[in-house]
């Protein structure tokens, strides 16, 4: 292994070995508990000015800015990021409703879709019990989450995803599903766990190439969001 390593760093150039070194990697700023500098903010508590609904309309959820956070209001539909990207790192907070109102799929339902596509559930899932693939954290429909996560209804929860985007040929025919690796209150839960196909409740039946936006689902229960942001890959 050794030998293999040193011969991927060297390289001969007119008859001299030369040693070819990989580029240095950028530096960004990183603060704890804080935004790293090279991410986009998709929401800070501020303003619902960078989401719309899906048919572009201003989003219709609730602004509160006391605890720089945004709730769903239920009957005004899911709403969807400005942005657009494709591979992509995101940070997210949430939490459910408290006291826990409901029984299994009516207990703090939402989910975060990645290209309107792909869903990772939100669910209050503290002591509740649904179908596996359909509980917090699952890849909806698609795969369980490794172990059960979930903090107590009204605390803060967080996700952390890395989002790799299916990939396409020159012809539009898809040659890779999308992949999701995501950490529940930093527990891996799904570890680059392919989705070959858009999940339920998708805005997007059909996969295509291209970037797009972070969709949050409105499933009538209040759940809450902050401190979104994305980096792209």
């Amino acid at each position: 292994m050794k030998g293999l390593l040193l011969l991927s760093l060297v390289g001969v150039l007119a008859g001299r070995v030369v040693v070819v070194l990989p580029p240095e990697p950028p530096t960004i700023a990183s603060p704890a508990a804080g935004v790293p500098s090279d991410a986009t903010v998709l929401f800070d508590g501020a303003t619902l000015e960078g989401w719309t609904t899906l048919g572009g309309s201003p989003a219709g959820w609730t602004l509160m800015p006391e605890s720089r956070a945004m709730r769903v209001k239920g009957g005004t539909g899911n709403i969807v990021s400005r942005e657009r990207f494709l591979d992509c790192q995101l940070h997210l907070e949430f939490r459910t409703p408290s006291p826990a109102t409901g029984e299994g799929q009516n207990r703090g339902n939402s989910g975060v879709y990645f290209h309107g596509r792909y869903e990772v559930q939100v669910l209050d899932s503290w002591k509740s019990s649904t179908y596996p693939d359909g509980q917090c954290g699952a890849i909806y429909g698609k795969r369980p989450p490794l172990v059960n996560a979930s903090r107590e209804p009204g605390q803060w929860q967080t996700y952390d995803i890395v989002f790799r985007a299916p990939r396409f040929n020159a012809d539009g025919v898809k040659t890779e599903s999308a992949r999701l690796t995501v950490l529940h209150n930093g527990v891996l839960i799904h570890d680059n766990a392919p989705v070959d196909s858009p999940t339920g409740a998708a805005a997007y039946a059909k996969e295509e190439p291209g970037p797009g936006g972070l969709m949050l689902q409105d499933h009538g229960c209040e759940v809450e969001y902050r401190s979104i942001w994305i980096r792209r890959l």
